[in-house]
């Protein structure tokens, strides 16, 4: 039996241009990837951090021809896709990237646990924002470091005197020597401005703490907004950055990741071994390239099709869940929704998942501040996410 509104989702627009409204349920239904499999069939996927969009044309065209060709072996250890960063970040943040200074990694999250072993030893302390992405608490005690969490203001911008604070404590009798950063802040959408940026440079400075900026969801920040790079900061000299194509192209099955590095932090970073290219994933070394060289004009439709569905989802809202706060993401696709006021306890997208059939991302995931809080994935159609909100609303 179909799931309920499941007719109106079936008949999902296919407009073109907006990559977001290209496939209908049926066949998203038919990926074998982990959004759309891990849940049953009645289940509406708006959780992992995935889109249900088609790749850019360019893309698909050039690993299609690596096919062809059968260059499907380990990838070279030149510099295309170093290039092809610095082209992108020059176009659309209008910052030299020192291309010198970079590192292709297997993935983003490779990067930065590289980065910590270089930079850091076991029983230092690492800053995580609050609530923050899971993965960078998870590498950082992987790892046998100490987290301590700076939460965020209840504008789900930086504190910076929280901050200032977590920069300050000691545990144990280590004190913090890196702030795993994360611009644009997921889960919030949260786009860091210029002088945010610099104060935290300054306290970083002022307490010799390494920052180490995750932006793999840079790309992802529509007009209105603007992606300030922290390599671009005054006071970043020793700073750190993780940069890749996978969440503004569609292409976590396609991994790779880039590091940068500024001036002072050469001597550390030259320090990975080159061991971990040995990781990396030829085919996405080259659709990575290829979305940056060749896929802005997919890009600028995608986040025309994200701007939509963020007003979208405010309207929902507010018909559906007048309760939920929420703020509009200034960038990335995801939501950070406030639920405490549904009385759905810690943990509200069990319910949502259970008694509505929406599967979202808990925010017990995300650290201090995210109970009572679920994080919503809007990067898909219009239709699935009227549905969606339309079952949630339910439950409110």
């Amino acid at each position: 039996m179909a799931p309920a509104g499941s007719e109106a989702i079936d008949g999902t627009a296919r407009r073109a241009g907006n990559p977001l409204r290209s496939l209908t349920i049926d066949e998203l239904r038919r990926r074998k990837g982990v959004k759309w499999r891990h849940h049953p069939e009645d289940v509406l996927p708006l959780w992992i951090a995935d889109m249900d969009a088609t790749p850019a044309p360019e893309v698909v065209d050039a690993v299609s021809l690596a096919f062809e060709r059968g260059d499907t072996g380990y990838p070279p250890f030149d510099a295309a896709m170093a290039e092809a960063w610095g082209q992108f970040a020059q176009e659309r943040w209008g910052w030299r990237m020192a291309t010198e200074r970079t590192m292709v990694v297997p993935s983003a999250l490779t990067g930065i646990a590289e980065t910590l072993k270089v930079t850091t030893a076991p029983g230092d302390v690492v800053v995580v924002n609050s609530p923050g992405y899971g993965p960078h608490r998870h590498i950082a005690e992987g790892l046998g470091r100490r987290v301590v969490e700076a939460p965020l203001g209840p504008d789900h911008r930086i504190d910076l005197e929280a901050l200032r604070a977590a920069f300050g404590r000691t545990v144990d009798g280590g004190r913090p020597t890196a702030f795993l950063l994360c611009s644009p802040h997921n889960p919030t959408g949260t786009v860091h401005t210029a002088e945010e940026l610099a104060a935290v440079a300054g306290l970083a400075r002022h307490f010799g703490v390494r920052v180490v900026s995750n932006e793999i969801h840079a790309p992802l920040v529509p007009a209105g907004a603007r992606h300030v790079p922290y390599l671009s900061v005054p006071g970043a000299e020793d700073a750190v950055a993780v940069y890749s194509a996978s969440k503004g192209w569609h292409l976590s099955g396609f991994r790779a990741g880039m590091l940068a590095w500024a001036q002072e932090a050469d001597d550390a970073l030259r320090r990975i071994p080159l061991s971990v290219a040995h990781e990396l994933s030829g085919i996405g070394v080259i659709a990575q390239t290829a979305a940056l060289r060749h896929g802005g004009r997919w890009l600028d439709a995608l986040l025309a099709g994200l701007d939509d569905n963020r007003r979208l989802l405010g309207e929902l809202l507010e018909r559906h869940l007048p309760g939920v706060r929420y703020q509009r993401p200034e960038g990335t696709y995801l939501a950070w929704l406030d639920c405490r006021a549904l009385g759905l306890g810690d943990d509200p997208a069990a319910a949502f998942l259970e008694r509505g059939r929406v599967a979202l991302s808990s925010g017990l995931e995300f650290g201090t501040g995210g109970a009572g809080h679920v994080r919503l994935n809007f990067a898909t159609s219009p239709e699935i996410l009227t549905e969606a909100v339309r079952r949630m609303g339910t439950l409110g």
